[in-house]
C-alpha cells in the first residue's frame, strides 16, 4: 500500500477487526477478497504449499459475519519474482513454483465456495514484463499460455470456484512490455471460458472500462471488475463517485449485467485512515449502482430506438439533479448503517481507541 497512515493491522485478527468496523458503516452484504499472503497460520509455509487449512480462521470468521470470500494467488513480492517474471519465466523451475502456487490457490478458492455457499472468484494477475523494449514478445506469452493451461487443467465445481485472468497495460518495471496484456487475456478467457478481469487502473489513463462491458458481455458468461481510481497510472486512489464510476454503474444496470458481474474494489491508499478508505470507496460504488437503478432505462431506450435524441438528452440531463440523496439515506437507514457522514465520527473514535494503540 502507498502511505504510512498509523494504525495498520499487523495480524489477521486485527485485519478482521478493522473489516468488521468498516462493514458496520456499509449497507448490504458483501465479500472479502483475500490474497494468498493473508494466510493465517503459525507455521511457515511457502506459497506453492498453501492449503485450505491455512485459511480456516478466515472461513470461520466469514461464516460468523455472513460474508463470502474471493481469492488471489500472490505472484509478487517474493524471491522468485524479483526479476519481474513468474508464470512466463524462462527458468522452468521458477515457472513450476508459480504454477504450483496458482494450482494451490484454486483449491483454496474452491474450499471457500464449498464452505460458505457463495462462489469464490479466484483471480490470477502476474507482474511479468520488461522495463525496456524486448526482442521476443511471443515466447513469454507462449510460456504463459502453457502455464495457464496446466493451472486450469483440473476441473473444479463452478458452483464453488470461478477462475479469472487479469490484464495490465504497463507497470513499474514493465513500462515497455507486459506479457499478460488485455488482448492476450481476452483471447485466452473467451477461448477457455474464464472470467476476464477489467481493472480500471490497468488501461490507458484516458481509457474507460465502462464501454468495454457491453462487448465482453456478448462473448463471455461473466466479467470480473476491479474498480479503482487511477491517477496517471495504476495508483489505486480511494474510489470517488466520479464520471467513470457512474458510467460503470450505468452500463451494468442498463444492460442487466449485475447477475453475471463480480465487482471488487482495489484499496492501495494508506495515506488516510484505512477503515475510512474502505467505507468511502464501497459506499460510493453502491451509490453509483443505486443512481443507475433509479433511471427509467426502458423510457430512455424507447426514445433512443425512436430516434428521439432530444428526449434522450433532455431526460439524461434532468436526472442529474433528481433527489438521489434521499433514496440513499433511506437505504442506509433500512440497513441500520449511519446516514451520510455520521459514520466518520465513529471511525475517528475507533482510530483513537484502537488503531493508534497498536504497536508499530
Amino acid at each position: 500500500m502507498t502511505g504510512q497512515y498509523p494504525g495498520a493491522a499487523r495480524t489477521a485478527e486485527q485485519l478482521r477487526q478493522d473489516l468488521e468496523k468498516a462493514f458496520s458503516f456499509i449497507p448490504g452484504r458483501h465479500k472479502v477478497n483475500l490474497h494468498a499472503i493473508y494466510a493465517d497460520t503459525d507455521e511457515e509455509v511457502e506459497l506453492d504449499r498453501l492449503e485450505p487449512k491455512h485459511f480456516r480462521t478466515w472461513v470461520d470468521w466469514a461464516k460468523q459475519q455472513g460474508l463470502g470470500l474471493d481469492f488471489n494467488p500472490t505472484c509478487f513480492s517474493h524471491e522468485k519474482s524479483k526479476d519481474g517474471f513468474t508464470l512466463s519465466h524462462h527458468d522452468p523451475d521458477i515457472r513450476r513454483f508459480w504454477i504450483d502456487h496458482c494450482k494451490a490457490s484454486r483449491k483454496i478458492g474452491a474450499y471457500f465456495g464449498e464452505q460458505l455457499g457463495q462462489t469464490c472468484v479466484t483471480n490470477i494477475w502476474i507482474p511479468d514484463g520488461y522495463k525496456d523494449l524486448p526482442v521476443d514478445r511471443l515466447a513469454p506469452r507462449r510460456r504463459l499460455k502453457d502455464a495457464l493451461d496446466e493451472i486450469f487443467a483440473e476441473e473444479l465445481n463452478p458452483a464453488h470456484n470461478l477462475d479469472a485472468v487479469e490484464s495490465k497495460l504497463f507497470g513499474l518495471g514493465s513500462e515497455a512490455y507486459v506479457v499478460g496484456s488485455h488482448e492476450f487475456y481476452m483471447g485466452y478467457g473467451i477461448q477457455n471460458n474464464k472470467l476476464i478481469c477489467l481493472d480500471a487502473g490497468h488501461f490507458h489513463p484516458t481509457e474507460s472500462i465502462a464501454g468495454k462491458l457491453s462487448s465482453l458481455a456478448l462473448f463471455t458468461d461473466g466479467i470480473l471488475l476491479h474498480v479503482s481510481r487511477p491517477m496517471r497510472w495504476d495508483s489505486d486512489h480511494v474510489v470517488i463517485m466520479d464520471d467513470e464510476l457512474l458510467d460503470i454503474g450505468r452500463e451494468l444496470v442498463r444492460h442487466d449485467l449485475l447477475d453475471t458481474t463480480h465487482i471488487g474494489l482495489d484499496f492501495f491508499d494508506a495515506s488516510i485512515n484505512r477503515v475510512a478508505a474502505w467505507v468511502i470507496g464501497t459506499r460510493n460504488t453502491i451509490k453509483a449502482l443505486l443512481r443507475a437503478m433509479l433511471e427509467p432505462v426502458d423510457a430512455l431506450k424507447a426514445a433512443e430506438q425512436e430516434g428521439d435524441f432530444t428526449t434522450r438528452l433532455a431526460l439524461l440531463e434532468e436526472f442529474k439533479t433528481y433527489p438521489f440523496g434521499a433514496v440513499w439515506d433511506y437505504y442506509c437507514e433500512k440497513n441500520d448503517v449511519p446516514v451520510r457522514e455520521e459514520w466518520l465520527a465513529q471511525v475517528k473514535a475507533y482510530e483513537k481507541d484502537v488503531l493508534l494503540k497498536r504497536e508499530v
